[in-house]
């Protein structure tokens, strides 16, 4: 043990059967390097726990990593103002990387990570392989996620938003209105934020002694082309919704769309709710009525308790959720009788 944490570069290099420079390349996320000779000496570098020379625990870089699945969506942005807030505060930088569900761009953010200092990882609404969650356990990296896909994987503090609480109060509102045909457009199946959103959409439903109809329920991934899909297909049976929860706000101003090109209005044809209250939301026309996610808080609050973890410091709570709120504007309205 005394040898694995006392490994240098030649010892590596020497058992690789390579050059030190050769070894430096992969730890400074060269690609001049084969993928099968990356592969040997990452296998090496993970075997015997090695650390840049500067990154003993206790040390701290000033850097941040904040890693998303998808960069190309408004909520990213809210969650990066969050946590620059704070780094800014902290006088630490961050850094930013999309890993798009790739594991080519996963192994190459963990291979930077590797090579540089970072205080810790802030994952947002990201999924690991368990080989990628092994080797970011075995670089000592203190994490947060926010969002978290599934269950935790990885045993680090979790930061989301009472999901199924913002379904009810979206799927409620309809009702007070008077709705009784309530579409539903959900999100990616494999997020926990978006199975908890259909479960308070069915919640608010049965207390209304309302059935949960599977006609009325479309499969969407939060961007604005599902939206207009699946509000073609609700808008497509013989017996139609006249109102639409899509569970993100992009999607609702894809349902929009779907709307308008059949001749529907907002909300006098069909009201409409969304899920987030992104900046845009106000200024849709009619401006969206939403249920409010604190993104920018959500990140605040992960880069908070990351700093704190870095520092040794315990945290309050393994999982924190930050209430969501209704906000009612112009997009929903009392059903008409027909």
């Amino acid at each position: 043990m005394a040898r694995e944490r006392k490994v240098t570069i030649n010892v590596i290099a020497a058992e690789a059967g390579v050059s030190v420079p050769t070894v430096s390349r992969v730890l400074n996320g060269r690609s001049d390097v084969s993928p099968t000779t990356r592969a040997r000496i990452e296998a090496l570098l993970t075997q015997h726990g090695y650390q840049r020379r500067g990154s003993r625990r206790g040390e701290h870089a000033g850097l941040i990593d904040l890693v998303f699945n998808d960069l190309d969506s408004p909520w990213a942005v809210e969650i990066i103002r969050g946590v620059e807030d704070v780094a800014h505060a902290a006088a630490v930088g961050t850094v930013v990387s999309g890993i798009h569900r790739h594991s080519a761009a996963t192994r190459q953010w963990l291979d930077n990570l590797r090579a540089r200092k970072s205080d810790g990882v802030i994952l947002v609404a990201s999924t690991l392989q368990p080989g990628h969650q092994a080797e970011l356990r075995r670089l000592n990296v203190p994490a947060v996620v926010i969002d978290p896909a599934g269950g935790p994987a990885l045993e680090v503090p979790t930061i989301g938003a009472t999901n199924w609480a913002g379904g009810r109060a979206a799927t409620e509102h309809l009702t007070s209105l008077g709705h009784r045909r309530i579409g539903f457009i959900a999100g990616p199946p494999s997020l926990l934020c978006s199975r908890a959103r259909m479960d308070g959409y069915r919640a608010a439903l049965d207390a209304a002694g309302l059935p949960v109809s599977d006609e009325l329920i479309q499969p969407g991934d939060f961007y604005h082309e599902s939206g207009f899909r699946g509000a073609a297909a609700l808008m497509a049976l013989d017996d139609p919704p006249t109102a639409i929860f899509a569970s993100s706000d992009q999607m609702a101003f894809g349902v929009y769309e779907g709307l308008r090109q059949q001749g529907l209005r907002v909300p006098d044809d069909v009201s409409v709710v969304g899920f987030d209250d992104l900046p845009e939301a106000r200024w849709a026309s009619p401006p969206l009525t939403t249920v409010r996610q604190p993104l920018a808080e959500m990140g605040t609050l992960a880069a908070r308790m990351l700093l704190r973890l870095s520092r040794g410091e315990e945290t309050e709570s393994p999982r924190v959720e930050l209430a969501t709120d209704l906000i009612v504007r112009n997009s929903t309205a009392p059903l008409t009788p027909q």
